[in-house]
C-alpha cells in the first residue's frame, strides 16, 4: 500500500475544482499550482494551499515539470493528480515524479508509451488481432507514406501520432490533396504536441463515436463502466457525449465493451483509461485510440453508474484493490453532457473573449454543474475555451434530453459569446432526439442549426433596447438641462 496524504493537481479550471471537491471528502488536503492569469479563479480559492507557477505563457507553466515537483517538494505533496491535458499522458513526468518518491495517479509510464502514443497503440491492437480500420504509418521517406497511403484509398484520415483533440486532423477525399494535408496535418501536429509525426487511417463514413471507461488495479482486476456516445464534435471536438449509448443492440454493446477490457488487459493497464471506437453505418467497429487519463466526459459515466472515478483513481494509486466487480456495475437512467464553450458557432465557432458580466449556471434535481469561472472574471485566448459542463441525468433520454434543454434555458452568460443557444438547437432537433447521430451529424443539419430569423416583434424589442442603452438618444430626454438641474425640486 501507498500512504497518499495530500495531493497536488497539477491543472486548473473545472477539472480542478471537481478533483479538490472529491479528495476534500476524502479528507485528503489538495495543493493546486496555478498561473497568475488563474489568480482570481474557484480552484485556487478551493486548494488548501495554492503556489504559483510561472513560465513564457500561461500554458507554459502548466507544462514545466520542474516548477511542479518543486511545489510537491515544498508542500510535502507525495501525489499528483494531472487531470486531462497538460502533463497527464506524459510518461516522462510519470518517471521524474517516481524518481522524487512521489505518487502519480495515473497508469505506469510504459503503459503511458504504449497507448498514448496512436502509432505504437495501434501497432499493439495489429498484433493482437483487435479491430483496426486499415492504415499505414509515417516511418520511412515521406514519397514511401504518401505512396502506402494512396494504397490504402479514399476517404482517407490523416492524424497526429502525439495527440488529439481534432489537431492534426485532414480528410482526404481527393488524393490529389493527399500531399497538401499531410504538409497541414505535420505542421499543426508540431504546434500542438511538439511531434510531428502522423499517420493515415481509412475513413469511416458517418461513423459513431463510442468509447468505454475502465477501470484497473495493481491486482489484475480489471472492470469497464459503461460506453458513451460522443459523435456530436465541431472540428473533430466534441461538445455533446451521452451514456448510454443510444440505439445500441445489446450483443453489440457487450462485444465494444468486451474488447474495451481486453485491450486494456492486455496492456497491462493501471488506473483510470478510455478506450475509444469508431463504429460504423454496418455496425463493425475499429480502435481509435486509448485515453490514458480522466476523460472530459468522465461524469456522464459518473451520473449513471454513481461511482466517484477520481476516488478511484486515487483508492488504486495507493494499491488499493477495486471494490467493484463487473457484475455490481449497473447503469441507471441516463445522462447527457453539454460543454458551455466562449465561442461563435456563427463564426466556425471561433472562440471568443471578454469579462464574464453576468455568469449564472442552473441548479436543481438531476443536475451537475462542473465549473472553473466566477461572475467577473476574464476568459482570455491562453487555454481552450471551455467555461464549464452542465450534465443532466434522467430517467431515460428523451427526459434526460428535456431536462437538459430546461438547464440551458436557465443558463445566462454575458460579457462573451457562447454556444448555450447552439446546445440548444442541437437537443431540440428531431434527428437527434431520435438517436440518429454520427460525427457528421452538425455540419449535415448545419442549416437546421443556424438561428431562427427574428421576428418583427423581436426585431422592434431589441431596437428599443440597443436605442434606451446609448447615451446620445437618451441624454435630450432624461438629462436635465441647466439652470433647471441645479435647480432641483424647486418650485414657485
Amino acid at each position: 500500500m501507498t500512504d497518499i496524504t495530500k495531493i497536488l493537481i497539477a491543472n486548473r479550471g473545472e477539472i480542478a475544482c471537481r478533483i479538490l471537491r472529491t479528495i476534500d471528502r476524502m479528507g485528503i488536503p489538495g495543493v493546486l499550482v496555478y498561473h497568475g492569469i488563474d489568480a482570481d479563479s474557484p480552484a485556487v480559492g478551493m486548494a488548501s494551499e495554492a503556489i504559483k507557477i510561472d513560465g513564457q505563457s500561461p500554458v507554459a507553466a502548466y507544462l514545466d515539470m520542474a516548477q511542479i515537483i518543486a511545489a510537491c517538494k515544498k508542500t510535502h505533496a507525495d501525489a499528483v493528480h494531472p487531470g486531462f491535458g497538460f502533463l497527464a499522458e506524459n510518461p516522462e513526468f510519470a518517471r521524474r515524479l517516481a524518481r522524487e518518491g512521489i505518487s502519480f495517479i495515473g497508469p505506469l509510464p510504459e503503459t503511458m508509451e504504449l497507448m498514448g502514443n496512436k502509432i505504437m497503440a495501434r501497432s499493439f491492437c495489429i498484433e493482437n488481432d483487435f479491430p483496426l480500420a486499415p492504415s499505414v504509418t509515417e516511418s520511412g521517406p515521406g514519397e514511401d507514406f504518401i505512396h502506402l497511403a494512396k494504397n490504402i484509398g479514399v476517404p482517407l484520415l490523416i492524424k497526429s501520432a502525439a495527440g488529439g483533440g481534432g489537431k492534426g486532423m485532414h480528410i482526404v477525399r481527393d488524393l490529389d490533396h493527399l500531399e497538401k494535408a499531410i504538409h497541414l496535418a505535420k505542421g499543426e501536429a508540431l504546434r500542438s504536441f511538439g511531434d510531428d509525426t502522423i499517420y493515415a487511417e481509412r475513413y469511416v463514413e458517418q461513423p459513431r463515436h463510442i468509447e468505454v471507461q475502465v477501470l484497473a488495479d495493481h491486482h489484475g482486476n480489471v472492470v469497464h463502466l459503461g460506453e458513451r456516445e460522443c459523435s456530436i464534435q465541431r472540428r473533430f471536438q466534441k461538445i455533446i457525449e451521452e451514456s448510454p449509448a443510444p440505439g445500441l443492440a445489446p450483443d453489440l454493446r457487450n462485444r465494444i465493451c468486451k474488447t474495451a477490457l481486453s485491450i486494456s488487459m492486455k496492456a497491462g493497464y493501471r488506473n483510470a483509461g478510455t478506450v475509444e471506437f469508431i463504429l460504423a453505418p454496418d455496425n463493425n467497429f475499429y480502435f481509435l485510440e486509448m485515453n490514458t487519463r480522466i476523460q472530459v466526459e468522465h461524469p456522464v459515466t459518473e451520473m449513471v453508474t454513481g461511482f466517484d472515478i477520481v476516488e478511484l483513481q486515487v483508492r488504486i494509486a495507493r494499491g488499493e484493490t477495486l471494490p467493484i466487480r463487473q457484475d455490481q456495475i449497473k447503469s441507471k437512467g441516463h445522462a447527457i453532457e453539454m460543454r458551455l464553450y466562449a465561442e461563435d458557432p456563427e463564426n466556425d465557432f471561433l472562440p471568443a473573449t471578454g469579462r464574464l458580466l453576468t455568469y449564472q449556471l442552473p441548479e436543481g434535481e438531476g443536475i451537475r454543474v462542473d465549473n472553473g469561472f466566477t461572475e467577473g472574471m476574464k476568459v482570455t485566448s491562453a487555454f481552450d475555451p471551455m467555461l464549464a459542463k452542465l450534465i443532466i441525468h434522467g430517467m431515460d433520454r428523451n427526459d434526460a434530453i428535456n431536462r437538459a434543454i430546461g438547464a440551458l434555458k436557465k443558463s445566462l452568460v454575458l460579457g462573451v459569446t457562447t454556444n448555450i443557444d447552439f446546445l440548444k438547437r442541437i437537443l431540440s432537433h428531431p434527428v437527434f432526439s431520435k438517436g440518429r447521430i454520427d460525427t457528421g451529424f452538425i455540419p449535415r443539419h448545419a442549416e437546421d442549426l443556424h438561428p431562427p430569423p427574428l421576428t418583427d416583434e423581436q426585431r422592434d424589442l431589441l431596437l428599443a433596447a440597443a436605442a434606451l442603452s446609448h447615451r446620445d438618444f437618451i441624454a435630450p430626454d432624461f438629462n436635465v438641462p441647466e439652470p433647471y438641474a441645479t435647480i432641483g425640486n424647486w418650485r414657485n
